[in-house]
């Protein structure tokens, strides 16, 4: 077995092979006022036009996110993002949150992302703020909107 910090993190598409183990990951209880169950965000992909990435530590699906290109202004959006509770604190959200913003540039030549997360949720805002994005007083329903400036 390798050592924590060399295991590999990447993201790739889910799929009939990983649908179930994405489905299965739970967060922490009190994180469930900030991210739906995942089952939620799969029936938003197979109805909506967000696209489902499962985010894996070397051959295990340890977390989920979601991507869409806003038509109105050609944005990526990412969403959903979510990290199974036992892989917590362990820097894995922002290394998918990064390897994520690299693929879909690559895959789509997208220049600008966006996401947002609830007023309150200081960890997230911690996060993504960290890597970047800033609140831009957007509002999406009920969640701040921050955005990725151009690079």
């Amino acid at each position: 077995m390798l050592p924590e910090n060399t295991q590999r993190i990447t993201v790739r598409p889910v799929d009939r092979e990983n649908w179930r183990a994405v489905r299965d990951l739970e967060v922490a209880a009190e994180q469930y006022a900030y991210v739906a169950v995942p089952s939620h965000y799969l029936a938003l992909c197979c109805y909506d036009d967000w696209n489902p990435l499962a985010i894996y530590r070397d051959t295990t699906v340890i977390g989920f996110l979601m991507w869409a290109i806003d038509e109105a202004d050609g944005s990526c959006w990412l969403g959903g993002i979510l990290v199974d509770k036992q892989y917590q604190h362990q820097g894995y959200g922002r290394i998918a949150v990064a390897e994520t913003l690299e693929l879909l540039a690559k895959q789509t030549g997208a220049t600008e992302f966006a996401l947002s997360y609830q007023p309150n949720n200081t960890v997230a805002a911690h996060l993504y703020g960290s890597m970047g994005f800033t609140e831009t007083g957007e509002r999406s329903g009920d969640e701040v909107v921050a955005r990725l400036p151009k690079g």
